[in-house]
C-alpha cells in the first residue's frame, strides 16, 4: 500500500521540484527587445554557451527522447544512430543561416523569403511552421503527462494542464529571454539525470552485450538511418525553435554554437537510446521509456519523469516564444525594434497556442481509432516539407523566384499529405517499386528520395523557365 501511495504522490513532488528549479532561472521582468531577441539587461546578445545549451535542450524534445528509446528497442543500435542522425540538422541550419545573414544581410527567415520569393511564399512558409509549433505543444505534454497516470485519467489531464500552465506562465513574462535562461538550467538538469539513467542501464547492458537483431530488422534500421539523412536537408527549416536562435548572435558565434549544440544533443539522444537497447535485451514489452524504469522501480521511474518534464518544458517555452515572434514580428514583417504593442500581441498568440495546442489529445477519446492514427501521422511531418531543401539551399541562384518556390513547395506538400493518409488509413497509395531499402521505412525513404528529386527539379525548372519574369529584386543571397 505504501509503494502504491508513493507511486501516486512522488511524480507530483518531482513536478513541484522541477517548477521550483526552473523558477530560479526565470527572469522577473523583460523589455520587448529582450522578449523577442533574448538579449541581456545591458542589451547584449546571448553568450555562446547560453546559445549552445538553449539550442541543444530545445531539440531534446520529450517526444524525441521517447522515440530514441523506442527505436533502439525496435532496431537495436541502428535505431539510436538513425534518430541521432536528425541532429545533423544543426549543421545544415548553421550553414544556410550563415549565408542568409552574411551574404544577404537578413535578420530572419521570413524577411529573406519575402525578399527572395515574395510575400505570398513567405506566408505559406509561416503557416507551415505554425502547424509545426501547434504539434509541438500536444506531442510534448502527452509524453510528460503519461508518468502521472494512464491516458485519459484525471491525473493525466491535470498533469498535462499543469505542465502547460506553468510553462506558459514564465514564458508569458519573459518570452525568448525566459526560454534562454531556463534552458541553461534545464540542460544541466537533463545531463545529470541522463548520467543517472546510464549508470542504471549500462552495466547490465554491457554485461549481456548489445542485443542481437535479425538481419531483416538490422537492414530496416539502416533504412531509417538513410531516411533521416535525406530529411535533414529540409527538416531544420520548418522548426522555428531551431532557426530563431540562428539570428540572436553574430554569425560566426551562431555557427560555432549550432555545431556544439548539434553534437551535444545528438550524443544525448544516442546515449539515451541505450534505454531501448536494454529493453530489447531484457525482452521488456511496451514503450521503453515506461517499461525500463518500471523494471528498476520507483527511483528510476521518478528520474525518467524528471527528464520528460525537463525536455517537455524546454521545448514548450521555446515553442511559445517562437509563436509570439511568428505572430507579432514575422507575419507582419516588422523590421523596427519591437515595442510593448508587439509584446502584447505575442503574448496573446502564446496563450492561444497553449489552449488549442493540446486539443489533439482529446481526439483519442472522441472517435475510435481516429485519434491515434492522426497523432501517429504527424510524426512524418518531415516529408511534407521536403521542398524547403531547394528553397533554402539553392537560393543562391539569381533567377530563382516565386515560381521556383511554388514548384518545389507544393509537390513536397502533396507527397507528405499522401504518405500521411497512407499511414493513417493503411491504404497502399504509392506503388511498391517506389520503396527503397527494407522494413517499415522503405516506403518513406522512397517517397522522400524521389520526392526531393522532383522538388529540386521543379525548383530548377522554375528558375529556368520563369526566372526573368518572377525573380524578386533582392540583395545578393547565397547559401
Amino acid at each position: 500500500m505504501l509503494s502504491e501511495n508513493l507511486l501516486l504522490i512522488a511524480p507530483w513532488a518531482v513536478l513541484i521540484l522541477y517548477c521550483g528549479i526552473v523558477w530560479l532561472f526565470s527572469p522577473r521582468g523583460v523589455s520587448a527587445q529582450q522578449f523577442f531577441k533574448g538579449s541581456s539587461n545591458a542589451g547584449t546578445s546571448p553568450a555562446l554557451w547560453v546559445l549552445v545549451f538553449s539550442a541543444a535542450i530545445s531539440w531534446i524534445f520529450a517526444k524525441s527522447i521517447a522515440n530514441a528509446a523506442n527505436l533502439g528497442q525496435a532496431f537495436g543500435i541502428a535505431g539510436g544512430i538513425g534518430y541521432a542522425t536528425y541532429y545533423l540538422s544543426f549543421v545544415v541550419a548553421a550553414v544556410a543561416i550563415y549565408f542568409i545573414r552574411v551574404k544577404g544581410g537578413f535578420g530572419s527567415l521570413a524577411s529573406f523569403l519575402i525578399a527572395k520569393y515574395g510575400a505570398v511564399c513567405a506566408r505559406l512558409f509561416l503557416i507551415t511552421i505554425g502547424i509545426r509549433l501547434f504539434n509541438e505543444v500536444w506531442s510534448n505534454t502527452k509524453v510528460a503527462a503519461q508518468y502521472f497516470g494512464p491516458e485519459g485519467s484525471g491525473a493525466y489531464w491535470v498533469a498535462a494542464f499543469a505542465v502547460t500552465a506553468f510553462t506558459m506562465f514564465y514564458a508569458w513574462r519573459g518570452g525568448l529571454r525566459s526560454s534562454l535562461l531556463t534552458d541553461a538550467g534545464q540542460m544541466l538538469l537533463a545531463a545529470v539525470l541522463l548520467v543517472v539513467v546510464l549508470v542504471a542501464v549500462f552495466p547490465p547492458l554491457m554485461e549481456r552485450g548489445l542485443p542481437e537483431v535479425p538481419d531483416t530488422v538490422h537492414w530496416a534500421g539502416i533504412t531509417f538511418i538513410a531516411l533521416a539523412a535525406v530529411q535533414v536537408l529540409s527538416y531544420p527549416f520548418h522548426d522555428p525553435v531551431l532557426t530563431d536562435r540562428g539570428f540572436l548572435t553574430k554569425p560566426g558565434v551562431m555557427v560555432k554554437g549550432f555545431l556544439l549544440a548539434g553534437l551535444l544533443s545528438g550524443v544525448f539522444i544516442l546515449m539515451f537510446s541505450a534505454v531501448g537497447l536494454y529493453a530489447r535485451a531484457e525482452g521488456l514489452n511496451g514503450a521503453a521509456t515506461v517499461a525500463v524504469p518500471m523494471a528498476f522501480g520507483l527511483p528510476l521511474l521518478l528520474v525518467f519523469n524528471a527528464i520528460m518534464l525537463t525536455s517537455a518544458g524546454s521545448t514548450l517555452d521555446s515553442t511559445f516564444a517562437s509563436t509570439a515572434k511568428l505572430a507579432a514580428i514575422d507575419w507582419p514583417d516588422r523590421r523596427s525594434e519591437p515595442k510593448a504593442r508587439e509584446r502584447s500581441l505575442g503574448r496573446w498568440a502564446m496563450l492561444t497556442i497553449a489552449l488549442f495546442g493540446n486539443l489533439p489529445l482529446l481526439t483519442i477519446y472522441m472517435a475510435d481509432g481516429i485519434g491515434p492514427a492522426v497523432i501517429a501521422a504527424t510524426t512524418i511531418s518531415g516529408t511534407m516539407v521536403m521542398g524547403l531543401a531547394p528553397i533554402f539551399l539553392l537560393s543562391f541562384l539569381p533567377s530563382a523566384g516565386p515560381a521556383s518556390f511554388h514548384m518545389a513547395f507544393w509537390p513536397g506538400l502533396l507527397f507528405g499529405v499522401l504518405i500521411t493518409v497512407e499511414s493513417a488509413t493503411g491504404m497502399s497509395i504509392f506503388p511498391a517499386w517506389i520503396d527503397l531499402g527494407s522494413g517499415k521505412y522503405a516506403d518513406y525513404l522512397g517517397v522522400n528520395v524521389y520526392g526531393l528529386l522532383i522538388c529540386t527539379s521543379g525548383y530548377l525548372l522554375g528558375a529556368l523557365l520563369f526566372g526573368r519574369r518572377s525573380a524578386v529584386a533582392t540583395p545578393t543571397t547565397g547559401i
